[in-house]
């Protein structure tokens, strides 16, 4: 494309983002502020920041691609989100922001879960670091392949080349504001997001005349009638894995690390019912928007007259650039410049997030625990040494032109959320766990993902491939058994317990100076 107003959107976007994290710089001052900015941040950023940190390139590509390519019935992952959303705010929100300060102001989740269960021992912050290392390393990676395909089809630079500018602008701003700088970028990028997901479908259905006439085909060019069926595969068969398996995205929230951390950062746990109708009104509307990008994106190409549009789309190969396809072809050269520059936010407002958790996770929680007397400012540098290094394996990860946004996505989704759900659950809400409980579910739930997704069981194939259900969902109930077996064959700290639930009646409630 290369549009002189495309590439004017997207300098003063980057220029701003830059911007942000060099004023962040000075804010930035210790370790509490670099990871959860002081425990200072207000309903709206809050709510903004940790859904614009969740909603990564996925739901600009990933999501609006499927849909494109396999019917309404990809829409039970938005469902699955939605219902994920909201219980995550209205069940775990409040209860681990006092949680998280009752115990020994905790400012990242390993740490939580060390002093959550009064010990010294370093095996559970241990087991927490290399889970979050690992997966975020691959959801990381999917950040930087989406940001590869939107500067390569977007200015039609080479794959390395577009992935290495991308890196260079995400990293650059995490690096120098930490927390500060990426809950405020998020706040603008959740904003451009909302408003160009409105848009693109609005735009599709306006001039799509005739939507009746459409015919809805499969990739060999035979006609389908189930493209528009909730319920059913466009082969006719129910959808029943799929539903299933859309549905078990929700569960992976509680156990989101770069959203869990917001809910420890707001102010006071008496914001957090503002920000849960914030935060499910801006995923309603965005997870919605994103369905019908999907479907009238179909429908629109499919349309009598825009046939020669639909064979430049089908020429790219890719059903993950529909969005980016509709945008620079509907669109005015600017407004088409600020919409696109919505994948690029959502992008860097995942990426930056799992950053700067992986970051808080290989300082605080591997290598404070070996040098226990270091300053704040040595960790600080720490710190933003680590954002370097994963930066720098993400990038290697994601030199593969070929890799599915979708595909790394679901595989980090489904091993944070199995490894960190049950655990973080039962730990606000079950007094009779105990570490050794925890740290069995951490690591059952994590290595349930990999031999699920990784380990060809069934005649040369995975189970994952075998079943088609999400390994998100056999393995949080690996995970939830787990810990609940293993707690209960354990001792248990009952006084210490029980004084730490009495301390969380009261703890967080009220502004921290």
């Amino acid at each position: 494309m290369g549009d002189i107003y495309v590439i004017i959107a997207f300098v003063i976007y980057a220029l701003v983002i830059l911007a942000i994290g060099i004023i962040s710089y000075k804010k930035s001052k210790s370790m509490n502020d670099y990871f959860i900015g002081g425990r200072q941040l207000g309903s709206w950023t809050t709510a903004i920041s940790a859904q614009a940190s969740d909603m990564s390139g996925w739901l600009l590509m990933g999501l609006p691609g499927a849909i494109f390519a396999r019917g309404l019935t990809e829409s039970w992952i938005a469902i699955g989100l939605f219902i994920g959303t909201y219980l995550n705010w209205r069940i775990l929100a409040s209860r681990l922001r006092r949680m998280s300060y009752a115990a020994g102001d905790a400012i990242t989740i390993p740490e939580y879960f060390q002093k959550r269960f009064f010990t010294k021992n370093p095996v559970i912050r241990f087991a927490c670091a290399v889970i979050i290392f690992v997966f975020f390393l691959v959801y990381t990676a999917s950040a930087f392949s989406s940001g590869a395909k939107l500067f390569n089809y977007m200015f039609g630079t080479d794959y390395t080349l577009s992935l290495t500018i991308g890196a260079f602008i995400i990293i650059s701003y995490t690096f120098l504001g930490g927390f500060f700088a990426v809950c405020w970028t998020d706040v603008i990028q959740g904003m451009l997001m909302f408003v160009a997901l409105v848009v693109v479908p609005l735009v599709c259905i306006f001039r799509t005349p005739d939507a009746s006439a459409v015919q809805f085909l499969d990739s060999a060019g035979a006609e389908i009638s189930n493209y528009l069926n909730l319920f059913e595969g466009v082969d006719g068969s129910i959808a029943w894995t799929t539903i299933l398996s859309g549905l078990a995205w929700g569960l992976g929230y509680f156990g989101m690390p770069h959203i869990l951390v917001r809910f420890m950062a707001i102010k006071s746990s008496d914001l957090i019912k503002k920000s849960r109708i914030i935060a499910t009104i801006w995923v309603f509307v965005t997870l919605a928007a994103a369905v019908l990008v999907g479907i009238f994106g179909y429908i629109f190409l499919h349309s009598a007259g825009n046939e020669e549009m639909l064979e430049a789309f089908t020429k790219l190969g890719d059903t993950e650039k529909i969005f980016m396809f509709l945008s620079s072809n509907l669109l005015p050269g600017i407004i088409a410049g600020i919409v696109l520059a919505a994948i690029l936010a959502a992008i860097m407002s995942t990426a930056d997030s799992q950053l700067l958790v992986t970051a808080s996770s290989v300082t605080n929680d591997m290598f404070k625990l070996f040098k226990k007397d270091a300053k704040d400012k040595t960790l600080m540098w720490i710190s933003r040494g680590t954002v370097i290094a994963v930066a720098v394996i993400a990038y290697f990860i994601a030199l593969d032109p070929n890799s599915s946004v979708m595909g790394l996505v679901s595989y980090a989704w489904a091993g944070l959320g199995a490894a960190f759900g049950p655990a973080m659950l039962l730990s606000l809400f079950w007094k009779r766990m105990t570490m050794s409980g925890a740290v069995a579910g951490i690591i059952s739930g994590g290595a349930a993902v990999v031999i699920w997704e990784m380990v060809p069981i069934v005649s040369g194939a995975t189970l994952s491939a075998a079943t088609g259900i999400y390994s998100l969902l056999p393995a949080f109930g690996i995970a939830l058994a787990a810990v609940i077996i293993v707690s209960l064959c354990t001792k248990v700290d009952g006084d210490k317990v029980n004084e730490l639930f009495e301390r969380l009646k009261t703890s967080g409630s009220e502004a921290i100076q």
